[in-house]
């Protein structure tokens, strides 16, 4: 019997026109998989079938494709950890700037069966926290998606991403090679598929940092990403107003709330957090040559001009 949560009817007529999706081979996919990672000597993996069909989704059933990913996901672990590696939900600094409520789901999906939408803010003190430890905790919560969310498993996430509270300190922190390392993680390696990026009130001064971190996504992405100045009509048409959160004038949620709901989240994932310090990658087992995060994109990288509505 595979521990796969069910799909509701739009969901499932989402997942098998868009993510090519069988019923009826899924054991068979998930088997193939298995043996697949059972034969790599490098990997320490989590066999859940929840998590591994997240990555044949996330593939749209590309084995290759999704055995790339899964590669990619632990090695990015285990190479910076202190960053993506998340055991212990229990840890008070973890909870503390999981309550600032920097990066979190909202309650109503897009159009109900569409893609989880996601508000994310730089309302962390660049002055007092490290930017690694605070990006740790904002990093594992698509990772609790994955297992728990159907929305953001088929259809994948939308990102609002307020930028008003930027500061010259957040800028400091936000280096070329962490931005890299973040465009990383969400782009090519996470199995949740990025549908759009709003970025919202953008100032002279987040311009050169979004030029930054465009610089080093790849063009299927950068075609995503939708800039906004301080008036957010021009996105009503593609993004309602109904679906931002309460703060920013819509009907999606009153952040607060949501944030200290989702600690109910991290106390019901605690022991699939604590297992992550099994898995990872060890890289002397490695057939071949070990994953070059440092050559997956250039620092140049190509800018483009910023139209800001």
């Amino acid at each position: 019997m595979l521990n796969i949560k069910p799909l509701s009817k739009p969901l499932q007529k989402i997942a098998q026109l868009e993510l090519g999706e069988i019923p009826e081979r899924i054991p068979t996919d998930l088997e193939n998989f298995k043996e697949w990672i059972g034969q790599q000597p490098h990997l320490r993996t989590c066999q859940d079938d929840q998590f591994l069909i997240q990555f044949l989704r996330g593939c749209k059933y590309s084995q290759e494709r999704a055995k790339e990913k899964l590669d990619r996901y632990y090695s990015l672990m285990t190479k910076y950890p202190e960053i993506f590696s998340v055991t212990d939900v229990d840890d008070a600094i973890f909870r503390k700037h999981h309550n600032v409520g920097s990066l979190l789901p909202l309650p109503l999906p897009l159009n109900d069966s569409g893609p989880r939408i996601m508000m994310f803010r730089f309302n962390y003190s660049p002055k007092t926290v490290n930017i690694e430890t605070v990006f740790r905790s904002i990093n594992a919560i698509p990772q609790v998606l994955m297992m728990d969310d159907p929305h953001a498993c088929i259809c994948g996430t939308i990102y609002l991403v307020d930028m008003s509270q930027v500061t010259a300190g957040h800028l400091l922190q936000l280096t070329p090679p962490f931005i890299k390392k973040i465009v990383t993680y969400y782009e090519n390696t996470l199995p949740l598929r990025v549908k759009a990026i709003y970025c919202l009130n953008i100032t002279k001064l987040t311009e050169q940092l979004l030029k930054l971190i465009l610089s080093f996504m790849s063009e299927k992405l950068r075609r995503r990403v939708f800039i906004c100045g301080k008036d957010f009509q021009s996105l009503y048409a593609t993004m309602p107003q109904k679906y931002f959160p309460q703060e920013y004038g819509g009907l999606n949620g009153q952040l607060d709330k949501i944030s200290s709901e989702f600690n109910k989240k991290w106390d019901a994932y605690r022991e699939y957090f604590q297992n992550n310090a099994k898995y990872g990658t060890i890289e002397s087992l490695r057939p071949g040559n070990p994953i070059d995060f440092d050559d997956m994109f250039g620092l140049g990288g190509s800018f483009r001009k910023l139209d800001v509505d």
